[in-house]
């Protein structure tokens, strides 16, 4: 049995709701053809209703001239996968790795304890599956992470138990490497993104692996996570969206959950909205899952045909923690700790992300120190990158 919006016959919770998901395939866009020189330029916004493309063109974070040039820079690179073949200026990062960013996902770890003490095989789900879209609300920052050089490293503890440590184990492709633990849980991930440039868009499918071990009963889970489209980057106020499936497999029972990322519909109509079912080995339908990424998850237990459970009624099972207002990086409690060394081992190494110059500076509003590191690091890259190279055209004709 597929996702609940892909089953109109079977007039379950959603049924209602079917029909009208064709209209929400698409957001309200403009093009901006001609538009001050740019030829092809998508401009999407999430509220939908501007009239004026240019108007809407002209926000977001870039000047004018930044805009210009940066888009002169990117045009030969349409249709590329850009992970790791572009120099981007550091006044669109974050002053976080993207090794810090996977540790985001254990803001909400109390769900995987609750799914490793659930004696309910399908109930364990739905707490797993909840941990996996809580980080959404973080993802959707529209700051760009530090990219880890080879060999870096990022390290958390001192949060409910948990010891968190990710490397990077590749540097091209791109590739990163983590592992978290505490009594409950193991967490494994290979993380490994390809991406397209679409112009003034990105997408970007995520094609690692991500397992969860409950300790109780060693039960495995798998995920697997929708794409995600980053839009506007250029031109227009960037804003994140992930439309599509995820999927959360119990590898042990054959029981999954497959929850349905709505994509941003007209005016924003269905933005955040996430609906699903958990189903059994058979593919039935046990527990109705809805709500939003930016907010709660809710669940209830429902028939063979999707339809509540009578007697029963909608119940939460996770919720967005409060946030600092008017953040500069838009950045959670959380996200703060993890640049924090209250959250570092005693013995911490050197490789570690924190200790990174060019993130150091961006946290510490010194734009033009960090541009500088950030530079020079890319070039050690490139530089490591052709000595590799080198040795093995070396090697390959026998020379060494």
């Amino acid at each position: 049995m597929g996702t609940p919006n892909k089953n109109e016959n079977k007039g379950g919770f959603f049924s209602s709701m079917t029909s009208g998901f064709s209209m929400f395939s698409s957001v309200m866009h403009r093009s901006v053809n001609g538009l001050l020189g740019y030829e092809g330029v998508e401009v999407i916004n999430p509220e939908g209703g501007k009239e004026d493309a240019e108007e809407e063109a002209l926000r977001g974070r870039w000047q004018q001239d930044e805009r210009d040039s940066y888009w002169k820079m990117m045009q030969k690179y349409i249709g590329s996968d850009i992970t790791s073949m572009v120099t981007l200026p550091v006044l669109i990062f974050e002053p976080m790795t993207m090794l810090q960013k996977m540790a985001e996902l254990m803001e909400y770890s109390y769900l995987l304890d609750q799914a490793d003490e659930c004696e309910d095989p399908y109930m364990r789900l739905v707490y797993a599956s909840s941990w996996a879209v809580s980080v959404y609300f973080a993802y959707q920052r529209t700051w760009k992470p530090f990219n880890p050089i080879l060999g870096e490293t990022y390290e958390l503890v001192n949060h409910g138990g948990i010891t968190f440590i990710s490397e990077q184990v590749s540097h091209h492709p791109p590739m990163s490497a983590g592992h978290a633990e505490n009594e409950h849980f193991t967490y494994d991930v290979t993380s490994k993104l390809k991406t397209k440039f679409l112009g003034n868009s990105v997408d970007v499918y995520p094609v690692g692996r991500t397992r969860v071990t409950l300790k109780r009963d060693g039960v495995v889970l798998d995920l697997v996570p929708p794409p995600t489209k980053v839009n506007n980057l250029i031109f227009g106020r960037t804003w994140v969206d992930s439309p599509g499936e995820m999927v959360m497999t119990n590898l042990t029972t054959g029981d999954k959950v497959v929850l349905y990322f709505q994509p941003c519909g007209w005016f924003g109509a269905s933005r955040y909205e996430v609906d699903g079912y958990v189903y059994n080995a058979d593919e039935e339908p046990k527990i109705l899952m809805t709500g939003k990424w930016s907010e709660s998850l809710s669940y209830q237990p429902c028939d063979s045909e999707g339809e509540p459970l009578p007697g029963t009624e909608l119940k939460e099972a996770w919720h967005v923690a409060e946030t600092p207002a008017n953040d500069k990086f838009q950045y959670t409690y959380f996200a703060h700790k993890l640049n924090s060394f209250d959250t570092a081992p005693k013995k911490l190494l050197a490789s570690d992300s924190r200790l990174r110059p060019d993130r150091w500076a961006l946290e510490k509003g010194d734009l033009s120190k960090a541009g500088a590191e950030k530079i020079w690091r890319r070039n050690k890259e490139l530089k490591r990158e052709i000595e590799k190279q080198k040795a093995i055209i070396l090697s390959q004709n026998g020379l060494i």
